[in-house]
């Protein structure tokens, strides 16, 4: 039975969400599935992924196939990195501490990009809305004097009327 990690989409039209499930290979795409180890919602700016990091290395261990897009989730979350470090440490090629050091660095490092995608979008976001703000105020300014210019003119009309029927009466 070959087991897959593959994406089981929920949600409504236009505005999926997905489950990440193990499921057998032969299984339909929203059937029947062994494990649910995470969520995937691509509708946020930056995407949110909440997966259960052991369990999806245990599968992943045991030979558990990714789809590809499940691939890049579990290579976003680190879980393929730590699967690569934890095949090195079976190999030899280097020990459980410097295979959890690497690891940790790794993870600050793209913790850090994250981070600084979410700071730049935050910033972006006032940026607009201070733009549209000043917009909106240079608009609202222009009609205010639009409307007072319209509402000075007769006002000076009347003005002028009463002073020339002085002018007439006098002469």
């Amino acid at each position: 039975m070959p087991t897959k990690i593959r994406l089981q989409r929920h949600g409504k039209k236009a505005f999926a969400f997905f489950h990440i499930v193990v499921a057998d290979g032969r299984a339909p795409r929203d059937g029947k599935f062994i494990e649910k180890i995470g969520t995937y919602n691509p509708n946020t700016n930056p995407a949110t992924i909440d997966i259960d990091n052991d369990r999806a290395f245990e599968w992943i261990k045991t030979g558990a196939q990714p789809t590809d897009t499940c691939r890049a989730i579990l290579s976003y979350k680190g879980i393929m990195m730590r699967y690569h470090l934890h095949r090195g440490v079976e190999k030899g090629a280097l020990t459980q501490e410097q295979a959890d050091a690497k690891l940790a660095k790794w993870m600050d490092e793209k913790n850090a990009k994250v981070e600084g995608k979410k700071n730049r979008l935050a910033d972006s976001a006032k940026s607009q809305a201070s733009a549209r703000f000043k917009a909106e105020t240079a608009a609202k300014e222009a009609r205010a004097a639009k409307i007072a210019a319209k509402n000075a003119a007769p006002a000076a009309e009347e003005a002028a009327a009463p002073a020339a029927e002085e002018s007439t009466e006098n002469a």
